[in-house]
């Protein structure tokens, strides 16, 4: 498990937007008016931005099944150079469909995978660390960018925390 800079939590945004389809739009563009000014570059803000709106698309579709009425819930913090936003819904008691796949683009293209099942692997290598998690029914997926990892560097894009 990786480590989150130590030091205090300052929270940045906290804010839900309804489980409807295009909405990840709305998440997306809190998350990066919370974040502008901390530090990271361009190429980080647009990954962040990218890793955000995939995962709340995910909890739209995925953890609240396109139900309106059931928030996905959005938090964003600083902790030292981290930025740190979780992305909620309410799929957690759902059973698995079975274990992840790695997405194989031949295998996609031939018909041997499903044409879907890029959110994660996109997700985790658009940030420097990426956490799942469920508690009872809720479902938790936390990003972390580095501010200091540099735009070229780009950290290590596959860490799990």
């Amino acid at each position: 498990m990786t480590s989150v800079a130590g030091g205090t939590s300052r929270r940045l945004a906290a804010f839900t937007v309804p489980s409807e389809p295009g909405n990840e739009r709305m998440a997306l563009a809190q998350v990066a008016s919370a974040v502008a000014g901390t530090g990271l570059s361009a190429d980080q803000m647009d990954r962040l931005k990218t890793a955000v709106a995939e995962a709340t698309m995910n909890a739209i579709e995925h953890g609240n099944d396109n139900r309106p009425e059931i928030p996905v819930d959005v938090e964003v913090l600083q902790t030292g150079t981290d930025i740190i936003v979780t992305i909620s819904d309410q799929g957690g008691d759902q059973a698995p469909s079975g274990p992840a796949q790695e997405p194989d683009l031949l295998a996609k293209l031939a018909g041997a995978q499903t044409p879907r099942g890029w959110g994660l692997f996109l997700i985790r290598h658009m940030v420097d660390a990426m956490d799942v998690t469920s508690q009872g029914s809720r479902h938790t997926v936390r990003l972390v960018m580095r501010a200091d990892a540099g735009a070229d560097q780009g950290g290590s894009h596959d860490q799990q925390m």
